[in-house]
């Protein structure tokens, strides 16, 4: 998939033969949008790009990104790559800790700020010798705004040129375990990923998909930049709406009404949840199983959603029930689940209309190579490989096989047909005392897939067992004091603990269930900025209460 036209070279295209057509429409409050062509988004970058050439940086200058995704993300972005910088986008829920260690390892020259919900708490983090530039939707700084750069400047003229192993994206993983690591990408292969991409699009969906998609996942993970980002600045065709806020995500969406609509299981299980609010599960299931009724029923709660119109649904950041994505089918969406990491450029494995069951992640996307080793990890190489971390050498030589596959640490088994089946993390597993290995992820999955249950973590290290520690949904939470609710949550987890136990060998099954006191969130830090638990952070909270729990004979426990 080697490729000699680059991410630029399609930008630049665009501008001179699509101009006047809209690519990005930014919600600006109160039910307003701007719409910005492909004329305008260009030509803000290049003026922007005149202004930061005009910095006399150095060739390669890491140039940071903190915001909330927004049409200026983008601009930004290219204005970055135009100038002959290097992309540092930092999680706009991060910590002052965090922003501060990224923008120093990376060696930041300057800094964009951009649409934030936390800024009073993370500018102590941003050195005061840093240069930074507000974007539109800032909150209020004494920083210059980019309408005054881009007001006051001449755009930078002509087509200017990136190398293929010019690094066009560093990008901070978001750190579930230990530091953020640095991962490198280069122009080359972030084009290939693109084009990869977009050729799978037209292949499964035809050339005359109109593709419109809600970008609200970070721009700062790989996910969102690959498949949104570089996909639609690679497809000229493409327009990408923006959501404005939790409150609006509806009305965001329904705005969009997205073709293509890509999320987390986190999510998915969330919008599963909220219909179950409006009709009980049982009621709907009845429905959907008359003939006829059932397709009607189905569209209703997609449209409802705002997802009627969605003819590819996506997830992926972490495995998603089977039984959730057989739900979402009978409703009459094709959701598909996929598989890939920041280290390939979110390029890996994907589900396919001709290639899908629910509980496989999918075969290997164009070029992919994958084979599994003797101790079960899945090895990739891939057109989107890092090209190594940044500052760390040492991590490359862990990292790759002798003969160049890329180490995943996940573990996983192939079918013939070479649909790929996760089986849980190499370094997740651990031992209770009876020495035996418990792999939590895929009790982890049989459990999220009760919609009572809006997160689960599997636990046990060095106890006579392990045990589930579980999140209420967000109906269920304010009234889990209630006796009456008490009670029903406890005998339904009780028979789902015996339920899940029944497939599990007898080192495996789990000793209890304990419902969690609080929810878990970004905010808090036991969610990663894309909804991944932090196992570490969560088991060092209940640390203190583990002994009670296995003392006390209850099956069903709060904590």
């Amino acid at each position: 998939m080697e490729t000699s036209k680059l991410i630029l070279d399609y930008v630049f295209d665009h501008e001179a033969q699509r101009g006047n057509a809209v690519y990005l429409t930014q919600p600006i409050g109160g039910g307003k949008v701007v719409d910005y062509t492909w004329a305008e988004v260009v030509g803000q970058a290049r003026r922007m790009a005149a202004h930061l050439k005009a910095q006399n940086l150095e060739p390669g200058a890491r140039i940071a990104i903190l915001s909330k995704n927004c049409a200026h993300f983008i601009m930004a972005e290219l204005a970055i790559w135009m100038a002959g910088g290097t992309t540092v986008a930092i999680f706009p829920t991060e910590t002052a800790d965090t922003v501060r260690y990224v923008l120093e390892h990376s060696g930041a020259s300057l800094l964009f700020v951009g649409k934030l919900d936390t800024w009073a708490q993370q500018q102590p983090g941003v050195p005061a010798t840093l240069p930074c530039i507000a974007l539109p939707l800032a909150p209020k700084t004494s920083f210059e705004a980019w309408d005054a750069v881009v007001q006051r400047t001449a755009p930078l003229p002509g087509r200017p040129q990136r190398k293929g192993e010019d690094i066009a994206i560093l990008m901070y993983t978001s750190g579930s375990t230990g530091q953020p690591k640095g991962v490198m990408h280069n122009f080359a292969r972030a084009t290939a990923v693109g084009e990869g991409i977009n050729a799978k699009l037209k292949a499964e969906y035809g050339e005359a998909l109109e593709v419109r998609m809600l970008s609200y996942l970070p721009l700062a993970h790989i996910f969102e930049r690959a498949h949104v980002e570089i996909t639609t600045l690679i497809d000229g065709r493409a327009h990408l709406y923006f959501a404005e806020s939790l409150d609006t995500f509806l009305a965001d969406l329904n705005r969009a009404r997205p073709t293509i609509f890509l999320s987390v299981p986190r999510l998915w299980l969330k919008f599963q949840q909220g219909v179950f609010s409006k009709m009980p599960p049982k009621k709907l299931e009845r429905l959907l199983s008359i003939p006829l009724l059932g397709r009607l029923v189905g569209r209703k709660v997609l449209k409802g959603l705002g997802l009627d119109q969605v003819q590819l649904a996506g997830s992926g950041s972490a495995p998603i029930p089977p039984e959730l994505i057989a739900w979402y089918r009978r409703l009459g969406l094709n959701l598909m689940e996929g598989y890939a990491m920041t280290e390939d450029l979110a390029y890996s494995h994907s589900s396919l209309l001709r290639a899908n069951a629910p509980g496989y992640v999918g075969i290997p996307l164009p070029g992919v190579e994958v084979r599994i080793s003797d101790e079960g990890e899945v090895l990739i190489k891939s057109p989107g490989q890092l090209v190594g971390y940044y500052k760390r050498p040492d991590l490359d030589a862990e990292v790759f096989t002798a003969d160049g596959f890329f180490r995943t640490g996940d573990k996983g088994e192939r079918r013939a047909d070479g649909l790929l089946r996760l089986t849980g993390r190499v370094k997740e597993q651990f031992k209770t005392s009876k020495g035996k290995y418990v792999a939590p992820a895929p009790i982890e999955n049989h459990i999220n897939a009760n919609p009572m249950v809006e997160s689960c973590m599997v636990s046990g290290v060095g106890q006579s067992a392990a045990y589930a520690l579980v999140v209420l949904n967000e109906e269920l939470r304010p009234r889990q004091k209630d006796p009456a609710v008490r009670a029903q949550v406890e005998a339904e987890l009780g028979a789902l603990l015996e339920n899940v136990n029944a497939d599990l060998p007898d080192y495996e099954k789990l000793q209890m269930v304990v419902v969690a006191s609080t929810p878990w969130s970004v905010e808090n830090g036991c969610l990663t900025p894309t909804m991944k638990i932090k196992r570490s952070r969560i088991e060092a909270d209940v640390a203190g209460q583990v002994d009670s729990w296995f003392a006390t004979p209850q099956k069903v426990q709060w904590a």
